[in-house]
C-alpha cells in the first residue's frame, strides 16, 4: 500500500480488511491486480458493502434502510465535495468514507457509478420479483455494471467500447449469482426469474415450496443460464482489450463465472437445496485457462 499520511493509510486499511473478511465469489482485489490498483478496488468494494449491508437490515423496516442509505450516499458527496473534513474520523465508517472519496478526487472517478450502487441497494429493499428480463437487466445496469466501469477506471481505462463489454460480464456475473443463489434468496423471499420465463415454461411459485425442482423450473433455470451465457460471451472482449495483470484477472474473473453456471445447470432439480461454487482446486484450472486464453477463443 503506498505511504499515504493518516488517516488515508488507517482508511485503505479499514477497506482492505473489510473487503479480506467476507465471501465471494472472487477475491477482492487480489494479487493478480496491479498492486497500485488495489487500495482503490478495497475502497469501492467497502462503501459498497456497507450500503448492502444496510439495505440488507431484514428487520428495520424498509422505509428506515432507505434513509440510511440517502445518508450513507450524502456522506459521500459531501466528502468528495470538501478537500478535507473539518471533524476527524470517529470509526470505521468515516475511514470508508474517507478512503473511497480520496479514490474518487486522486482517480476523477465518476460519483454516478456510486449513485447507482446505492439505488440499487434501495431497491433490494423494496422489490422482490421481476416481470421480465428488461427489468432484470435495468437493475444489473445499476447493481453490477458500475463496478466494471469502476475497475476500468481504477486500471486507467476511459472507452465506450470496452464499458459496454464489461457490462456485459458484469451482468452475466450478476445473472449467475441469481441462479447460484435461487435456494437461499427463495428462503429470503426474492426471487429474480423473470416471470415472463416463469409463464413461458409453467412454473409457478407454490412449487418453490418442496423439493426438488419441478421440471418446468429446471427448464426455465436452463433459458436463465442460456441468457446467462449470450452475455458472458459479449463479456469476453474486454478480458482481451486490457493490458498486464488486469488482464490475466478478468480471464481468470470470466473463466470463473462460467464454470460456477455450468454448475448451475448441471445442480438441475438439486439447486434449491445445493449451492454451485468455486473451490480450492478450481484454481490451477483457472489459471491455465488464463494463461491459454487463446487456444479457447
Amino acid at each position: 500500500m503506498p505511504l499515504w499520511p493518516e488517516p488515508l493509510s488507517r482508511a485503505y486499511a479499514v477497506c482492505e480488511a473489510l473487503a479480506r473478511s467476507h465471501y465471494e465469489n472472487f477475491p477482492v482485489a487480489s494479487r493478480l491486480l496491479p498492486k497500485a490498483m488495489r487500495p482503490h478496488i478495497t475502497a469501492v468494494y467497502a462503501y459498497a458493502r456497507v450500503a448492502d449491508d444496510i439495505a440488507d437490515e431484514g428487520d428495520a423496516p424498509a422505509d428506515d434502510r432507505l434513509a440510511k442509505l440517502s445518508a450513507w450516499q450524502q456522506r459521500l458527496h459531501a466528502a468528495v465535495s470538501a478537500e478535507r473534513s473539518a471533524e476527524p474520523p470517529h470509526d470505521d465508517e468515516d475511514l470508508i468514507i474517507v478512503a473511497t472519496a480520496h479514490s474518487i478526487r486522486l482517480l476523477d472517478l465518476p460519483l454516478t457509478l456510486f449513485d447507482d450502487l446505492v439505488s440499487a441497494f434501495g431497491q433490494d429493499t423494496m422489490t422482490t420479483r421481476y416481470a421480465s428480463w428488461a427489468d432484470v437487466f435495468e437493475y444489473c445496469r445499476r447493481s453490477a455494471n458500475p463496478v466494471g466501469r469502476l475497475v476500468l477506471r481504477i486500471g486507467g481505462y476511459r472507452d465506450g467500447v470496452l464499458d459496454r463489454s464489461s457490462d456485459a460480464l458484469c451482468t452475466a456475473l450478476q445473472l449467475t449469482n441469481f441462479w447460484q443463489d435461487l435456494g437461499r434468496d427463495w428462503r429470503a423471499g426474492r426471487l429474480y426469474v423473470p416471470r415472463e420465463v416463469q409463464q413461458r415454461c409453467g412454473a409457478s411459485e407454490a412449487e418453490l415450496s418442496s423439493e426438488p425442482l419441478s421440471p418446468a423450473w429446471v427448464q426455465a433455470i436452463r433459458e436463465c443460464v442460456a441468457v446467462t451465457r449470450s452475455q458472458f460471451c459479449e463479456g469476453r472482449a474486454v478480458c482481451d482489450d486490457v493490458r498486464g495483470r488486469l488482464r490475466f484477472e478478468l480471464r481468470v474473473t470470466w473463466l470463473g463465472g462460467q464454470r460456477i453456471l455450468m454448475r448451475v445447470e448441471r445442480a438441475g432439480e438439486s439447486l434449491l437445496r445445493a449451492r454451485p461454487a468455486l473451490r480450492a482446486s478450481d484454481v490451477p484450472g483457472l489459471a491455465w485457462g488464463a494463461l491459454t486464453w487463446g487456444a479457447h477463443g
